[in-house]
């Protein structure tokens, strides 16, 4: 309500628009100063690039040859990273036109686009996301949040997964699932995340946003076999299924720098489990969390139950087998609308919650944990995070209740 008391952030000149201006400034100074350093072949665009280049070259029914993948890598950069290019074949389509340039301009191009993306979000959220009060803090949390940051400095499309969750989220305020449900497909390049969250959504019936993604999940896979054939498509489900069975293998990612289930039982003990056993037991776990949260969901009021959005979040990046660093970008949304939830509900909750936003908005901590090869013990942070925002959305929806129904108080 206090957004419609003060110019929207942007719109007028004050210290928004110039905090604002600042963050802008900062952004494309990082871009520009990532471009021209001597490790942006390190980064993860470097991958994209050299998928883009494949297909760009013609030779997309191999996009997913490890061989030919090195092969071009060491070709282009002196010291390339050791990864591989994992994501759907759309995305190295999408892209493929950035191979025309050179590779430091690609990234200067994309990474400009990325940031003008994260400065519209800034500014068209803010009517949505309430908390905090003050313009400069609300910009403040979006620069201190880390995983925002690497994903900017390493030329991931997070940001856009970001977007997706974040429009999708505001198109189901506005009673538009079907929009809701087509902009969310855009998840899908990073489809081991948004599958969780359309899960939760067909648990509780919802058939039109189901509807909406599924639309727009066909034409991204028509564009993937137009990308690289059906034979590129059998190689790319190989490809992953050897990801999968390899959760100690640096090249496709160690299982014990991901902050999520899989990571976490890997962590704990799953290097005694099979990849078979270990996978069937994440899939068990994730199922029973996703199960969770969608029954929780349909029994709240749809108007006061913004927290349950946030653990809808928390629970697909949990139940996703692979993720870095810069892919808690999307729990940025889930963040803003727990804070803004936290008036509603009793003294210990409140503090528990209010911890788990205090680690995520720590900078330094996701270097720290990625340094020690420990980043899976954010999976437990983030099952805590999903568990106060069920808590939240409950006691929210309850306070909604009472206040139209004031007679059920007593």
């Amino acid at each position: 309500m206090s957004t419609d008391l003060k110019p929207r952030l942007g719109t007028a000149l004050n210290e928004g628009t110039l905090g604002l201006l600042g963050v802008a400034i900062l952004l494309v100074t990082l871009v520009l100063w990532t471009a021209q350093g001597p490790n942006v072949e390190k980064t993860d665009f470097a991958l994209t690039y050299v998928g883009a280049h494949i297909v760009h070259d013609g030779a997309g029914s191999r996009l997913y040859d490890p061989n030919l993948q090195i092969q071009l890598r060491d070709s282009m950069f002196q010291h390339p990273s050791p990864l591989f290019f994992e994501h759907p074949p759309f995305e190295a389509l999408a892209l493929a036109p950035l191979a025309a340039f050179p590779f430091r301009i690609s990234f200067l191009i994309w990474g400009l686009l990325n940031t003008a993306l994260v400065l519209v979000l800034m500014v068209w959220l803010r009517r949505f996301l309430i908390w905090p009060a003050e313009d400069l803090g609300y910009l403040a949390l979006w620069l201190s949040f880390a995983p925002l940051i690497v994903a900017l400095y390493q030329g991931q499309s997070s940001i856009l997964v970001l977007a997706a969750f974040a429009i999708s989220f505001v198109q189901l305020k506005n009673e538009k699932p079907l929009l809701a449900g087509a902009v969310f497909g855009v998840a899908l390049l990073k489809f081991q995340f948004a599958l969780p969250m359309a899960l939760i959504f067909l648990i509780r019936k919802q058939w039109r946003f189901v509807a909406g993604l599924a639309g727009t999940e066909v034409a991204l896979f028509l564009l993937s076999v137009a990308a690289v054939g059906w034979h590129g498509m059998i190689s790319y489900v190989q490809f992953l299924a050897r990801i999968g069975s390899n959760p100690h293998d640096v090249s496709y990612g160690s299982a014990v720098d991901m902050p999520t289930l899989h990571g976490l039982v890997y962590a704990i003990g799953g290097s005694q489990l099979s990849a078979i056993l270990l996978s069937v037991l994440v899939a068990l776990l994730s199922i029973a969390l996703l199960g969770w949260i969608a029954t929780r969901w349909k029994t709240l009021e749809e108007k006061g139950a913004d927290p349950i959005f946030a653990a809808g979040i928390g629970g697909s990046l949990l139940s996703g087998a692979h993720m870095f660093t810069h892919d808690f970008s999307p729990l940025l949304v889930g963040m803003f609308l727990m804070g803004g939830a936290l008036n509603s509900t009793n003294r210990g909750l409140k503090t528990t919650a209010k911890l788990t936003l205090v680690i995520f908005w720590t900078f330094p901590l996701y270097f720290l944990f990625v340094k020690w090869h420990c980043l899976y013990l954010m999976a437990v942070i983030l099952l805590v995070f999903t568990w106060c925002s069920v808590r939240l959305a409950t006691s929210t929806s309850r306070k909604r209740n009472q206040e139209f129904h004031p007679a059920t108080a007593d």
